[in-house]
């Protein structure tokens, strides 16, 4: 009776497993605005590289923010969910438990901080800004950010994108939009001269439309900024989750946040 007993165990056991009742993984719900190239966008179609975003069905998240918060799941034994959030919604709907962190290209300012707790920074380099131009203005021979005087910009509500405009002398700061492909629509229209965006965003726009030009800044004539870079967010409390990012992040090398950063870039071009 006992050896009956012991195989039956077994084989519950191995049925069970099967069927992945003990293979189950906690879930990572992360949030992203998915509209700031190549960081983060949605696209139409499933790749081997995309996820799902479970709040816009039949759409999908792709970009570098995704590809390290991948990277970090499987390190720490997650099973990720991607939420499309709009960009002055992310730190709501993090403090509101509606996600677990935040991987949407997301800067550590003063402000932020007051409300969330930042990881590590997961970029390549360190963030630095330059300026997207019309090429059918004057502005598309500027070296320097005083060259930028009567110009006309715009930028994101709520970031550094649009606050940067200040720091440009005699620049005329228009009305700041939503997203990020506003700011773009209206500099490709001519509605603005110029917008704020960071270099590898601005490469991206340089190489995929005729008329925009990145002018990247000199060496100590840029912007001068109260931020260490693109972080992950959490909420406070979290702090074993804020641990087990960093430890991850702690150890993930250049090389693997380049090759990360290739991967997004790949599937830009492939989808655009």
């Amino acid at each position: 009776m006992k050896k009956f007993a012991l195989v039956l165990v077994v084989i519950l056991a191995v049925f069970f497993l099967a069927r992945g009742y003990f293979a189950d993984k906690p879930v990572l719900r992360i949030g992203m605005e998915c509209d700031y190239v190549p960081n983060n966008w949605e696209e139409k179609r499933p790749t081997d590289s995309n996820l799902p975003l479970v709040n816009h069905e039949g759409f999908y998240a792709e970009g570098y923010d995704l590809q390290v918060a991948k990277f970090i799941a499987e390190k720490l034994g997650y099973k990720l969910e991607v939420k499309k959030i709009a960009w002055e919604k992310l730190l709501d709907a993090l403090n509101k438990n509606e996600i677990d962190a935040i991987f949407s290209g997301m800067l550590d300012t003063l402000e932020r901080k007051e409300v969330a707790a930042f990881s590590d920074t997961y970029e390549i380099d360190q963030t630095i800004y330059g300026i997207c131009v019309n090429t059918d203005t004057k502005y598309k021979d500027a070296k320097t950010l005083n060259d930028f005087s009567g110009a006309k910009f715009t930028g994101q509500k709520g970031t550094r994108l649009y606050t940067a405009i200040e720091q440009i002398p005699g620049a005329v700061q228009l009305e700041a939009v939503d997203t990020v492909s506003e700011m773009l629509d209206m500099l490709k229209s001519g509605q603005v001269d110029a917008i704020v965006i960071n270099l590898d965003t601005g490469l991206s726009y340089e190489r995929r439309f005729r008329n925009v030009k990145l002018v990247e800044l000199p060496e100590g004539g840029g912007f001068n900024f109260d931020f260490r870079g693109i972080c992950a967010g959490v909420r406070k409390k979290d702090t074993k989750l804020l641990s087990d990012i960093n430890g991850v992040l702690g150890k993930m090398s250049r090389k693997e946040r380049q090759q990360l950063m290739d991967k997004a870039v790949v599937q830009l071009w492939k989808n655009n």
